[in-house]
């Protein structure tokens, strides 16, 4: 889903008071085990079309984290999961500018996963936004579930 976004959104207040250290913490812990080989993985596709490489961003991997368990705890998949994508990717710090998210779930592995998104033509053009520069990854995991691992991907400027 790809949304530009030009000025802050006041119910940010209420996202972040729910949101304690130990939680963001924990959420951290849930980012993908290589998220440099993942941006590696999503720059060498880029490069197949002429665009520039993507490199970790550690607000955009606590946004995906936060997302990724957010949709883990729901058992399925919303881009609204835990708050709006625009709250969420306030409380990265960044209020402006492009921003895309691609969701997916009942893949073991990033590589799987990536797949699966290259075979979908609205999470396929995310990967490709000729501006991004950023990334951040990450997965939870909901044994229960019928989809048992969620993962979530934050593309931005």
């Amino acid at each position: 889903m790809l949304r530009r976004f030009t000025h802050p959104i006041a119910s940010l207040v209420v996202v972040l008071a729910g949101c304690s250290g130990a939680y963001a913490a924990k959420a951290a812990r849930r980012a993908v085990s290589d998220d440099r080989a993942a941006a590696v993985a999503i720059s060498r596709y880029r490069a197949q079309y002429g665009l520039g490489p993507v490199q970790v961003d550690a607000g955009l991997t606590r946004a995906a984290a936060y997302a990724a368990r957010a949709n883990a705890a729901a058992g399925s998949l919303s881009h609204d999961a835990g708050g709006s994508f625009q709250a969420r990717m306030a409380m990265t710090g960044l209020a402006r500018g492009l921003k895309a998210e691609n969701l997916g779930a009942g893949t073991a592995t990033f590589d799987q996963t990536l797949a699966m998104w290259q075979a979908s033509s609205g999470h396929n053009a995310n990967l490709l936004l000729p501006q991004a520069r950023r990334i951040g990854i990450a997965h939870a995991d909901a044994p229960g579930s019928s989809y048992g691992r969620f993962w979530a991907l934050v593309v931005a400027q």
